[in-house]
């Protein structure tokens, strides 16, 4: 490398041979380290004793405290909000329209798709991402497919069945009671115990299954408890206003007597919440023995007209008002 001044690399200088660099006075003790790319190591951190507690960011809060608001009180759990279910007659895609036929997967369908050998009321489509209405004609290789109904029903469960989809011992579950109802499988949405009775709906619709089972949905369910025990007033209130077992909050909306003196060990609790077991841990926890739990409505769905061990489809204007619910 040569010596001329442009090949030359540029000497840093230092702090103590800066002469524009101005220096502390003697008595002026010792000052803080600063310039470009100089760090603050830990021990040079001020400590909290010296430098009073520091100011907590707005919306946060320490560690095992409540977060809290400007004026000190308890900050408010807001859930997000949850988007609307889809509207089930809006336009879909058509690799889904022919998946839901249980043609072949959405790739699979794509492919078709891109290879002509799909048509919708008699044209042929081959871009991708085209959508159709459930009514259209739609014919895959040579063959007309439809998407499969989606259907809902509701059940009046009686005891002495299984609430599961099925049993490797053989047992009687509801699946015996509406094997019949339609030619597609349908299954319950949620599971319950085997002497639990009441309603219990039926679907082949996932978005439905899923969104009434996820974490945090709150759908209004009235529940006709037979204990072993008498019931106390006392705890009837203490579910109303809320009960910590192990960590978890557990509440009820409304709790009260069918009949305190003929029917003691008979109750009505109301909830609104996914999770019926959830309430028979709040009544084991408060020392009761849970008979039966007897389920007489469940969103926007009631027994009226509907007896023991039958089952029935949902109507237009209940369907609507369960998914508004959701």
């Amino acid at each position: 490398m040569s010596d001329s001044p442009r090949s030359r690399r540029p000497q840093r200088t230092g702090r103590s041979e800066n002469p524009n660099r101005k220096r502390p006075d003697a008595g002026s003790g010792p000052t803080e380290k600063r310039g470009f790319g100089s760090r603050r190591s830990l021990s040079d951190a001020p400590s909290e004793a010296t430098d009073g507690p520091k100011r907590e960011a707005r919306g946060g809060h320490k560690k095992g405290r409540p977060a809290t608001t400007r004026g000190g009180r308890p900050q408010k759990y807001r859930p997000k909000k949850r988007a609307p279910l889809k509207d089930p007659n809006a336009p879909i895609r058509l690799n889904k329209f022919i998946a839901n036929s249980g043609v072949c997967a959405r790739r699979e369908a794509d492919l078709l798709i891109t290879a002509g050998a799909v048509s919708v009321n008699g044209e042929v489509i081959t871009a991708l991402g085209a959508k159709v209405m459930r009514t259209d004609d739609v014919v895959v290789e040579g063959q007309r497919i439809k998407p499969e109904a989606k259907h809902y029903l509701v059940l009046n469960k009686p005891k002495n069945f299984l609430g599961t989809a099925g049993d490797k011992q053989g047992r009687r579950t509801v699946m015996d009671l509406v094997r019949n109802a339609t030619k597609e499988v349908l299954l319950p949405i949620d599971k319950v115990e085997r002497m639990d009775t009441g309603l219990l709906l039926f679907t082949n619709d996932p978005e439905i299954a899923e969104r009434m089972r996820q974490p945090g949905t709150k759908i209004r369910q009235l529940y006709h408890v037979t204990l072993q025990q008498k019931a106390r007033q006392e705890h009837l209130e203490a579910m109303v206003e809320g009960v910590s077992i192990e960590g978890q909050h557990f509440q009820v909306e409304a709790a009260h007597f069918i009949d305190p003196e003929k029917r003691p060990k008979e109750i009505g609790i109301e909830i609104h919440s996914n999770r019926p077991k959830a309430l028979t841990r709040l009544l084991e926890h408060l020392g009761y023995d849970v008979e039966r739990l007897d389920r007489t409505i469940l969103g926007p769905l009631t027994k009226k007209d509907l007896p023991r061990g039958h089952w029935r489809m949902l109507n237009r204007e209940e369907l609507s008002l369960l998914r508004m619910s959701l």
